[in-house]
């Protein structure tokens, strides 16, 4: 019995060593079989390739604050872009503290980041960190803010600054009767944050339509307080914007009342549509003025459809997040970008090759149309 069991296992053992044997020949003698074992270990090594090239490089993403909605969006949607491209990404937001954005992209150029796009907090506050980003071959996008005192800035992805401001302005001219010669009517001035380029295109976009009527008495300044200087809102604070109409309110409007208020941004408008509730403006008595605003942020769209916030601008930032990933593109495969703006932003140092994008005016007139019809809301996040 026990001569016969290692027989058997002796047979066993010779049986399995002649299979290994011929899988380990096959190649030559079963080519078909060869050519699939072949396949799939190509496919393996083109997935590992793909993950790895899934890591085409890093993309560095600063954005400068997430207290606004639309820099929490652009960021997203850039991320989305790039990842689709086969980039990763490497999104930092600096919360307005400029020592923080210039960290933060000190660290993406430790990193080796092949882009780097920038939405700025201070156009004028990144001289030297790019000047390390160019020393290691690092080219730049400036994002929807334009980048000053540097020549290492290779583009610039940004809407058309100077007729969001018109297309504010306009609005104003519109809905007071302006063109028909109506009024005196009291106008109160905002304007975005001084360090920005973008508010001074902004107010000067909205002036080229305003300064006319303040000039023949149909639009009236109440507070005197004209000037880019005296109107600016630093960091575009809704706090700062509610806080200075207060003062604007109390010292100018005890027995008068405002009719319209030019806002550049929703965050603004917000700050200012509250400041006005605090002394009894919407309610049948004492109607809302016109306000405007920009960047169609839910809260104010959502403010423009309950009759507070009069009108925004929309600049729909996937459409932008695609400008700006197809320049980091080009960049990077030593391409020319598509740009339709070469003579207007001048940053001090270089006019800045650009692409500018198209605004548009939103009211409660048209905000499903737009908004909604678009996709960039559902009708349910309005609600």
């Amino acid at each position: 019995m026990k001569k016969m069991l290692s027989v058997l296992m002796l047979t066993a053992v010779i049986v399995v060593l002649a299979a290994c044997g011929a899988n380990s020949s096959s190649g030559g003698n079963n080519g078909g079989n060869d050519k699939a074992a072949n396949n799939t270990s190509g496919a393996n090594s083109a997935e590992s390739t793909n993950a790895g090239s899934t890591e085409k490089g890093k993309i560095g993403i600063s954005m400068p604050t997430k207290s606004s909605e639309r820099w929490v969006g652009d960021g997203a949607n850039m991320k989305k872009e790039f990842e689709t491209l086969g980039y990763t990404v490497d999104l930092q937001y600096a919360e307005d503290v400029i020592e923080n954005q210039v960290s933060q992209i000190e660290n993406m150029i430790t990193k080796g980041v092949k882009v780097l796009v920038i939405a700025a907090i201070d156009g004028e506050s990144l001289t030297d960190v790019l000047q390390k980003a160019a020393d290691e071959n690092i080219s730049v996008i400036a994002y929807d803010r334009l980048i000053k005192n540097t020549e290492h800035v290779s583009y610039y992805a940004t809407f058309d600054n100077f007729k969001v401001g018109v297309l504010q302005a306009s609005y104003l001219e519109e809905k007071l009767g302006l063109k028909e010669g109506k009024g005196p009517f009291n106008i109160e001035l905002f304007a975005g944050s001084p360090d920005d380029n973008n508010a001074y295109f902004f107010f000067d976009g909205a002036m080229s339509v305003l300064q006319p009527y303040i000039d023949n008495g149909k639009l009236v300044v109440k507070s005197g307080q004209t000037k880019m200087e005296q109107v600016a809102t630093l960091r575009w604070d809704g706090a700062t914007a509610q806080s200075r109409m207060d003062n604007l309110l109390s010292a100018n409007y005890a027995s008068d009342t405002v009719s319209a208020v030019l806002s550049p941004y929703d965050g603004i408008s917000i700050g200012i549509i509250s400041s006005l509730k605090g002394v009894g403006y919407g309610t049948a008595d004492k109607p809302m003025p016109i306000i405007t605003g920009q960047d169609a942020e839910l809260a104010s769209v959502k403010s423009i459809i309950a009759g507070e916030q009069t009108s925004t601008i929309f600049k729909d930032t996937r459409e932008l997040a695609k400008v700006a990933v197809g320049m980091a593109q080009a960049v990077i495969e030593g391409k020319e970008a598509e740009v339709n703006d070469t003579k207007t932003y001048d940053n001090g140092v270089k006019v800045v090759p650009s692409f500018l994008l198209e605004p548009v005016s939103v009211d409660s007139a048209n905000y499903k149309q737009t908004l909604v019809d678009s996709g960039y809301y559902s009708e349910d996040e309005l609600k």
